[in-house]
């Protein structure tokens, strides 16, 4: 299996990419004329936008890959689409698209290629990294996982004690664990109910024991997430795990070969762990931990829904993936999404977008784009490290309808805050229980409505309201929403719906000219708390050099803990 270099040698080809002749946004000809539409079109209400255009709610939809558009319900007009996608030329991102699908080093910070949609090419397929096709090295560790996993769901794998694996606990943090539980949990419905699965990310210790309090150690196979096998709070949790199965195990290190694999590249610490090197499955360095959840780091995944579950992900992930590529921008979904997501935020001032998937099984799917968008496009510097003047990122949130409904979404109909919506709903139910999914859609569509159009002072008076109870049940309207509809949530439905919004964020962060693909805002505190845990663990006063606060909340941790 090939890894790529880690070498961090700055190359003519990725001095190229920094240097695109792409002008800042706000010397782009599009960025102006966008600015001067908006003034004319930020006082328009939706009403009459779908006043003057009958067909608004059928001309402004698009349809690919079993995904349905419908984005009529924006603040924009066919003049706001036109000037997007004049930004969009403007700002390459056609030339983007293509750089990243030739496997040029995008991620200019680390000198890397982004390379996930690799992971989902279909086998004879050629995606090149440094002019080798890397299709038949994902390919060979898609086949190695599929054995693997066929092994331990048939019951031929067994623990120590010769029982059969009925619990699987992923180990691992960030994109080692957030891809991971979002597709089980979406995907649950497709699982081996035979089989419990866990996750376990927190350095927090309750993390890990409530994970392991009910289950049978000979029972119970650890997977190890964790691509340089050091990051600080998978080992721990590794070394705790260990620690947990030998105690039931009478210290027999032999164990541990037959309850952990390791999905990472460090094959020297996964040996000394004492995990058979022929049960690690490797990734790669153009692989970002983010955008991992359909490589190795979906072990867990495959072990729940099986192979061939698995592989229809995949080629879920390869139909949007080409959508992207080849389709032109007008009917582009992510192209279309990412660009409106930038009027909102760059123009409207929007802070925040709230990702609403009225689907139980999705209960995940927020959080998993909180790190896919947020980690990716927090960025405040440019390919070139210039400091920007605009806003990039904005915040991703949300939970499942219909419970937001009697929560938050009363901010979002009479707030002061403007809160773009993507309405992410399914026209089957994988669970049919009576009128229960009809009750669930007619909610997406009734909030849709309610957040677009509102309620006027003289339709609430028409209700017999008295007058001084008219504004508190005044809806203003003119909240932008998107309608996302797919069938059902299959295998290849989830990879379709990850897809569209990984695309989303590569679009926006083209326009931004920032790097999507590095995430060094986490590094700092990181670094911090190596050098404060032997402060807090020291067994006398440690010199301390921080500033005041940081220096009096240690000696105050320590006292309360009885170390002084």
């Amino acid at each position: 299996m090939a890894v790529a270099s880690s070498q961090r040698k700055r190359t003519p080809e990725s001095a190229a990419i920094r240097s695109a002749n792409v002008p800042p946004l706000h010397r782009r000809p599009a960025w102006a004329l966008l600015d001067q539409h908006y003034q004319k079109l930020k006082r328009v209400h939706l009403r009459q936008l779908f006043a003057d255009d009958h067909r608004r709610g059928e001309r402004l939809t698009s349809e690919a890959a079993g995904v349905y558009l419908d984005y009529s319900k924006n603040r924009i007009t066919d003049e706001t689409l036109q000037l997007l996608l004049q930004l969009a030329q403007e700002s390459g991102l056609r030339d983007r698209i293509d750089a990243m699908f030739r496997g040029d080093k995008i991620n200019v910070s680390e000198n890397r290629s982004v390379l996930h949609v690799a992971l989902r090419a279909p086998r004879g397929a050629t995606i090149l990294h440094d002019g080798r096709n890397v299709v038949p090295d994902v390919h060979a560790v898609l086949d190695k996982m599929a054995d693997f996993s066929a092994r331990v769901r048939s019951g031929q794998w067994k623990g120590q004690t010769g029982k059969r694996i009925r619990n699987v606990i992923n180990i691992g943090i960030g994109g080692s664990d957030l891809g991971p539980v979002m597709a089980y949990e979406a995907l649950r419905h497709y699982s081996d109910r035979r089989m419990t699965f866990r996750f376990v990310s927190n350095v927090d210790g309750t993390d890990f024991a409530e994970a392991v309090r009910d289950l049978d150690p000979g029972e119970t196979l650890f997977i190890i997430s964790s691509k340089t096998f050091t990051t600080l709070e998978t080992m721990t949790n590794a070394r705790t795990a260990r620690e947990w199965l030998l105690s039931a195990m009478k210290g027999e290190t032999a164990a541990v070969a037959r309850h952990f694999v390791a999905v990472s590249t460090n094959t020297k610490e996964v040996a000394k762990f004492g995990i058979d090197t022929t049960n690690m499955f490797g990734f790669w360095d153009w692989v970002g931990g983010r955008y991992s959840m359909d490589s190795a780091i979906g072990l867990s995944t495959m072990l729940a829904i099986g192979p061939d579950n698995f592989r229809a992900m995949l080629g879920g992930f390869h139909e949007m993936d080409e959508h992207f590529r080849s389709t032109p921008f007008e009917r582009n979904l992510p192209v279309l999404i990412g660009l409106i997501g930038i009027w909102y935020n760059d123009f409207f001032g929007a802070q925040t977008v709230a990702v609403l998937p009225y689907e139980q099984y999705l209960k995940r799917f927020p959080a998993y784009l909180q790190q896919l968008t947020m980690e990716s496009n927090g960025k405040h510097v440019t390919l070139d490290g210039m400091q920007v003047d605009y806003d990039t990122g904005p915040i991703f949130w949300g939970e499942p309808g219909t419970n937001g409904q009697h929560s938050f979404y009363q901010l979002i109909h009479q707030g002061t805050r403007l809160i773009p919506c993507d309405f992410i709903a399914f026209t089957k139910p994988l669970n049919p229980l009576g009128r229960h999914h009809d009750m669930l859609i007619a909610n997406v569509f009734a909030q849709t409505e309610a957040l677009a159009f509102g309620k006027t002072a003289d339709q609430v008076k028409a209700e017999g309201t008295p007058d001084w109870l008219v504004p508190h049940r005044l809806f203003e309207g003119n909240r932008p929403s998107n309608t996302i509809l797919l069938d059902a949530l299959t295998p290849a439905a989830l990879g379709k719906l990850v897809a569209l919004y990984e695309h989303v964020v590569f679009t926006q962060g083209a326009i931004w000219q920032i790097d999507s693909f590095d995430q060094w805002g986490v590094e700092l505190g990181k670094a911090l708390a190596q050098r404060i845990i032997p402060e807090l663990e020291s067994a006398t006063e440690p010199k301390l050099e921080h500033d005041s606060s940081t220096n009096a909340l240690i000696r105050r941790y320590r006292k309360l803990k009885g170390a002084v």
